[in-house]
């Protein structure tokens, strides 16, 4: 099969998705699980499945080729973020052991069923390496905007660069705040998302001055989010194609600044599926192609 992802922007034309019936499992299994993975509260399972058979229908409507991953021991409620635990080159997948120890295994599930589908492993960041997905920002096919913080270090930055050496030029690592504490997710992405080749939603409060400047300085056009609508997964939006994008419901200041600025923005509700275990659109997918 056709593999590739260095862009945040490029058309979807093949991702991975995990249903909540393979992560989550049941209300029971919630219950028992949901304080130690650090959740908003306890999902409603039910909700669950009807806020995501809304997401499915739009990414299936939008991407020719989606491909699920199945229940695992090795992985946990996490798992139903399926962008984290690897990020997909034109030279094959880097799986990454990430930094909540509770998810330390779901990349070996994630490797076994993308090699049996024909996705080739480039190379696996190893202990005391630590990265996860939402720490790696494709800016160009080229350039690479890394977050280092909680979840990411430099020795994963550094296996990581020696991964891509041929086929990354510029490596641009982002030092990342301490934000409300070591166990909250806090990714690079988590404060900006491309919405089209040009523009990218941004939480600017987060963001290192240089880096923003970096952007400005691209001909990025930085759409602004408010803090109340950060705190519910604002700047976390999944770009399928140039300009067309879905989002977490809630949050009408930043989608309609979007639709302003001529994205497409289609939204779902996600309180039970991506608020509650602060995963948005873009956690929920791991993009295996793009054009």
């Amino acid at each position: 099969m056709n593999y590739g992802c260095q862009s945040m922007t490029g058309k979807i034309e093949a991702i991975l998705i995990k249903r909540p019936e393979e992560a989550f499992i049941s209300q029971e299994n919630l219950n028992a699980n949901w304080k130690k993975f650090n959740y908003f509260g306890c999902p409603d399972y039910e909700k669950v499945i009807e806020e995501y058979n809304e997401f499915e229908k739009f990414i299936k409507e939008n991407i020719p080729d989606v491909y699920y991953l199945k229940q695992d021991d090795r992985a946990g409620l996490d798992s139903i973020y399926a962008h984290d635990p690897l990020k997909v080159t034109k030279k094959g997948a880097i799986y990454f052991p990430m930094g909540k120890e509770l998810r330390g295994r779901e990349r070996e599930a994630t490797r076994e069923y993308l090699e049996s589908i024909g996705i080739p492993t480039l190379g696996e960041i190893k202990a005391p390496g630590k990265m996860e997905g939402g720490d790696v920002l494709w800016i160009d096919e080229k350039t690479v905007a890394i977050g280092r913080g909680y979840r990411t270090n430099d020795e994963g930055i550094r296996q990581f660069k020696e991964l891509t050496k041929d086929i990354i030029d510029e490596y641009i690592i982002v030092p990342m705040p301490h934000g409300d504490g070591e166990d909250c997710c806090l990714h690079l992405m988590s404060i900006i998302s491309f919405v089209d080749t040009d523009k990218a939603v941004v939480y600017s409060k987060y963001m290192p001055v240089f880096f923003r400047e970096y952007l400005i300085e691209k001909g990025i056009t930085l759409i602004e989010c408010g803090d109340e609508e950060y705190d519910y997964l604002g700047t976390n939006v999944l770009c399928v194609a140039p300009g067309k994008c879905i989002t977490i419901a809630g949050n009408p200041e930043i989608t309609a600044k979007m639709r302003d600025a001529g994205i497409d923005v289609t939204t779902y509700e996600g309180k039970e599926l991506s608020y509650r275990g602060t995963g948005g659109p873009t956690c929920l997918t791991c993009p295996l192609y793009r054009i």
